[in-house]
């Protein structure tokens, strides 16, 4: 299998390639994507739905791709757009409030069938779904994806101090939350 993005992208561009290049760019950056995903919606099934959209939306975008960044950069603004609009559509659909709507990725959490409130990795995502969904998002990309500042500043389009500021805030919740739940 092919890695090089570069290399990719070319196929991509052929049309007898075509298919088999974006199946190869699905497979490279689909788990990934997936977690990404995954940790701003809680559900499975949420997730596999958002994932298959933002598939959907590279496919029909990735010709006019214009690599000004780089593909993996390009990929997580999309995911990160269409979980963030998900996020708003069920808002709307639910009609409550912010406050309600956090307590309901919490319930998620709660809910699922390995859930152990003495585990740490437990009150971690708790903790986590309690933050404001800005806050929610800068955490899972720099705790979980290790990304560079300069690489969330892009697909997320706000300064680099911003976001440091942001991940500071999340970070103390976070802390603040397991010490005293």
């Amino acid at each position: 299998m092919l890695t090089d993005d570069k290399e990719l992208l070319n196929q991509f561009n052929k049309p007898e390639l075509k298919e088999m290049a974006f199946t190869a760019i699905v497979k490279k950056y689909q788990e990934k994507l997936y977690w990404h995903i995954r940790r701003m919606l809680v559900d499975h099934d949420d997730t596999n739905d958002v994932l298959q959209n933002m598939f959907i939306k590279v496919w029909k975008g990735l010709e006019n791709f214009r690599e000004d960044s780089q593909l993996y950069t390009w990929l997580y603004r999309i995911a990160t757009n269409e979980s963030l609009t998900f996020l708003d559509q069920q808002k709307r659909k639910a009609s409550v409030s912010l406050d309600e709507d956090e307590s309901g990725l919490s319930n998620k959490v709660i809910a699922d069938t390995g859930f152990d409130a003495n585990k740490l990795e437990w009150k971690l995502q708790l903790a986590i779904q309690k933050l404001p969904q800005k806050q929610r998002l800068v955490f899972n990309l720099r705790y979980y994806d290790e990304m560079p500042y300069e690489e969330m500043s892009r697909i997320l389009d706000t300064s680099e101090g911003a976001l440091k500021a942001s991940y500071h805030h999340a970070a103390k919740k976070i802390e603040d939350f397991i010490l005293n739940h």
